[in-house]
C-alpha cells in the first residue's frame, strides 16, 4: 500500500452539509446522529424431518429517529414552521441528504432519508450565568435511507 494513500485513514465527521428537498436555505447544524436501520427479524417454526426447529429471518426494516442540533438565530423558524404543519395535520414530508465532505467540500459519503418529517423540537435551555450558543434540537421520523459513496 502507498504511504501516501488516504484510504487507510478513517474519514474525519465534523465537515459535513444538510440539505432538505424543498427548504431553500442554508441550515447549518452542530450534530447530527441516528442514521440507524435495522431489520426485524421473524422466527417461524417448520418442520424438517419430523423435527421442529425455528428460523430466523428478516422482516420489515425499521429506521431510527434523525437528531440535529443547531444555533438559535434571529428570525429564523423554519423548522418551528416545519413542525407546526404537523398540528394542522398537513404533514410536509421531505427528502434530507446528509453528505459528509473532505478538505475540498466535495462529498465523500451521502446519506438520504425519504420521506422525513419532524416529530420532536426541544428549544435551548437558559442560563443567567452561561456563555454558551443558544441551541435548539430537532428530531425527525424518516422512512427509508440510503447509503453512498461518492
Amino acid at each position: 500500500m502507498d504511504s501516501n494513500d488516504s484510504s487507510i485513514w478513517p474519514l474525519p465527521k465534523f465537515y459535513f452539509r444538510v440539505q432538505f428537498s424543498s427548504l431553500n436555505t442554508n441550515i447549518m447544524f452542530q450534530e447530527v446522529s441516528g442514521l440507524d436501520t435495522e431489520a426485524q427479524m421473524i422466527e417461524y417454526r417448520h418442520n424438517d424431518s419430523s423435527v421442529f426447529s425455528t428460523m430466523k429471518m428478516p422482516g420489515l426494516a425499521k429506521f431510527g429517529y434523525l437528531t440535529m442540533k443547531k444555533g438559535i438565530f434571529v428570525n429564523d423558524n423554519t423548522f418551528w414552521d416545519w413542525y407546526n404543519a404537523i398540528r394542522m395535520n398537513t404533514i410536509q414530508k421531505e427528502t434530507v441528504t446528509i453528505q459528509l465532505l473532505d478538505e475540498t467540500e466535495n462529498p465523500v459519503m451521502t446519506w438520504t432519508l425519504l420521506n422525513a418529517f419532524p416529530t420532536e423540537i426541544t428549544g435551548t435551555d437558559l442560563k443567567s450565568d452561561g456563555n454558551e450558543v443558544a441551541i435548539e434540537t430537532m428530531e425527525i421520523a424518516y422512512e427509508g435511507l440510503t447509503i453512498k459513496n461518492n
